[in-house]
């Protein structure tokens, strides 16, 4: 089964920027990030699929987040510009373990093969 390691995250004030990072143990067609907030389901932040050509935001990250990959190293990187308190919450990393025809939140969400990472903490301060 897909191992992923996540790293990145911590707090930050307001305007500031944060980088998450996460490591398949091998190569995995579609990830992404999701996030929880305290209270409210977990939402899909940014995947991408085969290669980095295709990706999907959430519209509060549009212009905000950008979501990339290096497939020699199964890393996906999630870059997050002029935060608010609102992206506060639990960031976690998903890949799923299969072929998939394509990427998007409610394919990884769906899939009985996708492999979640243990989450990583993003606090924003205002």
């Amino acid at each position: 089964q897909v191992q992923l390691v996540e790293s990145g995250g911590g707090s930050v004030q307001a305007g500031g920027s944060l980088k998450l990072s996460c490591a398949a143990s091998g190569y995995r067609a579609c990830m992404g990030w999701f996030r929880q907030a305290p209270g409210k389901e977990r939402e899909g932040v940014a995947v991408i699929g085969t290669g980095g050509g295709r990706t999907h935001y959430a519209d509060s990250v549009k212009g905000r987040f950008t979501i990339s990959r290096d497939n020699a190293k199964n890393t996906v990187v999630l870059q997050m510009n002029s935060l608010g308190p609102e992206d506060t919450a639990m960031y976690y990393c998903a890949a799923i373990d299969a072929w998939v025809p394509m990427c998007d939140f409610a394919v990884v969400v769906i899939s009985t093969r996708t492999v979640w990472g243990q989450g990583t903490q993003v606090t924003v301060s205002s």
